[in-house]
């Protein structure tokens, strides 16, 4: 068998053995709902989030205990030796236990403690929302990255096979006088160049499904590929206001500022609370036991004592050096702070959701030009091959249009793709990214 038809049969030999191993990882191909299931149960980042959101809940419990009682026990043991002449020692033997017990009855600085703890809680909440929405957007983002990069080898494969065919074509023409060495040595570049194309390609998806597999924790994921014919989501509402106002209502960064701004109106309340009184409930319960010698003689009495007392106790701070009112001060400036980091969280949220309402516009717009565009390089295609048969086109021409159709319906697949995923990124852009969303694009994918 000579080189020419050896160097035929190699692209097809590689393209069947890539059909075969498409065959068989589509049997066992994940859906994204799968692999971020499986990344939620892996991924460090967002596990580390979601542990920090648990321990919230037990810190907003602690500040329960100011508002409720509390009570401590004591007790003491002690020995008293004393000489009042000389050649006689008296003894004395103290037990005692005390119980005592407080209950808040009015205390500001209490109340706006508790309640900024409430708030904490449900920051802490906000900060694991968004921890999931990126970690939807980092699945999906690897998810698609994979399969952008098969169909970018499987179209470097497929421009390889169709040049190695015109170079071979070529080679038949310059042999039996019809063409010129010109169109062999152009078909050869291009071959060339596509073999170094495909090898970078292979190297590209090797990487991406490293880095998939890495997120969700599992070896030689094979995500499934968008269902054809290929149906693109919608967005709605088709307005960018709209989508803007659903994200000034429910994106999580917003409502983590709002609540920075209540936490620091809460830290004004507990400064100003310096200048009030705290009351409080106590209360006491004693025992003591003396033995010895020296309890007749010091006028005591032998045995065991029982003391009980009730109160109410009034604190009030009359003077602290000015410290309460610079508190004050400091607090209202740091309630100006979180008024303005309020409205640079909305305004950055509303320019970021109208950036990615319009580049989901922007990217529905080319798939519709890329899918007339590869109609018509397929129509170009065929004529230039047409021409090349009848003598009217050159090589490079037919080579040209092959490069043109390829490159289209490359550039057509990662458009699809990237409709999807930014779809995905506007819902979190606006706040509204759910996992739900994630079933929803699994709809989008192959059986």
């Amino acid at each position: 068998m000579s080189s020419l038809n050896l160097r035929s049969i190699t692209p097809r030999l590689t393209l069947l053995a890539l059909a075969l191993g498409t065959m068989a990882s589509a049997a066992q191909a994940q859906s994204l709902k799968e692999l971020y299931e499986a990344a939620r149960a892996y991924d460090a980042t967002y596990l580390a989030a979601r542990a920090l959101a648990d321990s919230a809940q037990y810190k907003a419990a602690q500040s329960d205990a100011l508002r409720l009682p509390s009570a401590a026990l004591t007790g003491s043991g002690t020995t008293t030796k004393t000489d009042p002449v000389v050649g006689s020692t008296l003894s004395t033997n103290n037990q005692k236990v005390e119980i005592t017990a407080k209950q808040p009855l009015f205390n500001r600085a209490n109340s706006a403690t508790i309640s900024q703890a409430e708030r904490s809680l449900k920051v802490a909440q906000a900060d694991l929302e968004s921890a999931e929405q990126d970690l939807i957007v980092r699945v999906s983002q690897a998810y698609f990255d994979v399969l952008a990069s098969q169909d970018s080898l499987s179209t470097a494969q497929t421009s390889k096979k169709a040049i190695a065919e015109q170079l071979a074509s070529a080679k038949r023409n310059f042999e039996v006088g019809t063409a010129t060495i010109t169109d062999t040595r152009e078909a050869q570049a291009r071959f060339d160049l596509a073999t170094a194309q495909e090898i970078a390609a292979e190297n590209d998806l090797r990487t991406k499904r490293i880095a998939l597999d890495q997120l969700v924790g599992k070896t030689g994921v094979a995500p499934k590929s968008l269902a054809v014919p290929v149906t693109l989501p919608t967005i709605s509402p088709a307005n960018a206001e709209e989508w803007v106002t659903l994200a000034d209502d429910r994106h999580p960064s917003i409502r983590k500022a709002r609540l920075g701004q209540e936490l620091a109106k809460l830290e004004t309340e507990k400064a100003q609370a310096g200048n009030l009184p705290t009351v409080d409930l106590i209360g006491s319960l004693s025992g003591n036991h003396s033995t010895g010698t020296g309890v007749t003689i010091a006028g005591g009495k032998a045995g065991t004592t029982k003391n009980a007392t009730v109160g109410v106790q009034l604190n009030y701070t009359l003077f602290a050096g000015g410290s309460i009112q610079n508190r004050i001060k400091e607090t209202l400036a740091l309630e100006e702070k979180a008024r303005n980091d309020l409205e640079a969280a909305r305004r950055g949220v509303a320019q970021g959701t109208r950036q990615a309402y319009f580049g989901v516009q922007s990217l529905q717009a080319q798939v519709k030009a890329l899918e007339a565009a590869e109609s018509s390089s397929k129509l170009a295609l065929e004529a230039t091959q047409l021409g090349y048969r009848v003598g009217v086109r050159v090589n490079l021409d037919v080579l040209n249009a092959q490069t043109q159709l390829f490159t289209t319906q490359r550039d057509l697949a990662k458009a699809r793709y990237d409709v999807v995923l930014n779809s995905l990124k506007l819902r979190q852009a606006s706040g509204q990214l759910q996992p739900q969303d994630v079933q929803a694009v699994d709809a989008l994918l192959a059986r």
